[in-house]
């Protein structure tokens, strides 16, 4: 009896070995396959175009060239478009941070009138929206139309992540909402001094999500936006893309000679777009794995 238990502890030990092996090989993979892109462009960005274009990097750079990137730098309208791209994620993350607390923290309460109506028109919108003639319509009638604002104020609010934010305000013992009213507190100090220093993971998740949204955001600002001297970087890139694509002979001209090409400096200009958020990330990574699972709260 003795000898058969630990034979099937044995066999169940090296089952668990076996599983632990094959989801390292596959995480490994996984990781591979996503992080492989990002990696290819970036070592084509500083390798001749020749070799890009005859599809000879694959792993390692050839021949190192920072002269994609130096004739990036100089296109015009790259550092108007780098500026706005700066613009448009610092103050619309400041407006969506705004709009999304307050309306969560309202959206909380549960002696709020109409809560629950207002709750499912909210949610509602996740699956059914206007379309995109509509919405193009409703900026125009309201007169945004190549403004600022339309790309700040006019996309404030996300209804998945004022549900994370309105989940987690509802884990907030009502206790210390309560003393503060007491203590002559209002509605806004009480949002400032409580719910928020308490939320820093929800702040931190709905943050991050506002602000890779904001930072790649091209299509409404392609279609609102007319003046080159108010469009992101992001459309900025579209427009080097679309330009590379209208010019399929230019590749055809790359010689061995050649220090850069169009699709080279796209590549540039793709680092370029992803290095800031590659650095913003590890500030609030630990906020993230806490934060990522408020929206299966219950509330």
């Amino acid at each position: 009896m003795l000898r058969n238990k630990i034979k099937q502890g044995q066999v169940i030990g090296f089952e668990e070995k076996i599983f632990n092996v094959v989801m390292v090989i596959l995480g490994i993979l996984i990781t591979f396959i996503a992080l492989y892109p990002i990696y290819y462009v970036l070592i084509s960005s500083f390798s001749k175009p020749f070799f890009v274009e005859n599809g000879d990097v694959l792993l390692k750079i050839r021949e190192f060239t920072t002269a994609s990137y130096e004739a990036v730098f100089k296109r015009d309208g790259l550092w108007s478009a780098y500026g706005n791209a700066i613009f448009y994620t610092v103050f619309g993350l400041l407006a969506n941070m705004f709009f999304t607390t307050t309306m969560a923290y309202a959206l909380s309460k549960k002696y709020l009138m109409g809560r629950k109506a207002l709750t499912l028109f909210t949610v509602f919108t996740m699956w059914f929206s206007a379309g995109i003639i509509p919405t193009y319509m409703n900026f125009s009638n309201l007169g945004l139309l190549d403004t600022r604002a339309a790309i700040i104020f006019g996309f404030a609010i996300e209804t998945y992540n004022l549900i994370i934010m309105k989940s987690f305000f509802e884990q907030v013992p009502e206790a210390l909402e309560e003393a503060a009213f007491i203590d002559g507190a209002g509605h806004f100090r009480v949002l400032w001094n409580i719910y928020l220093p308490l939320s820093k993971p929800a702040l931190a998740t709905v943050g991050l999500f506002y602000g890779i949204s904001r930072w790649n955001g091209y299509f409404w600002a392609m279609q609102l936006l007319k003046d080159d001297g108010k469009i992101p970087l992001q459309v900025f890139l579209k427009k080097l893309i679309v330009e590379r694509v209208s010019n399929p002979s230019d590749a055809a001209i790359v010689t061995k000679a050649s220090l850069t090409s169009p699709t080279t400096q796209v590549y540039a200009l793709i680092i370029l777009a992803v290095v800031p958020m590659i650095i913003v990330f590890p500030f609030i990574q630990k906020y993230f794995k806490s934060g990522l699972t408020l929206g299966g709260v219950k509330g």
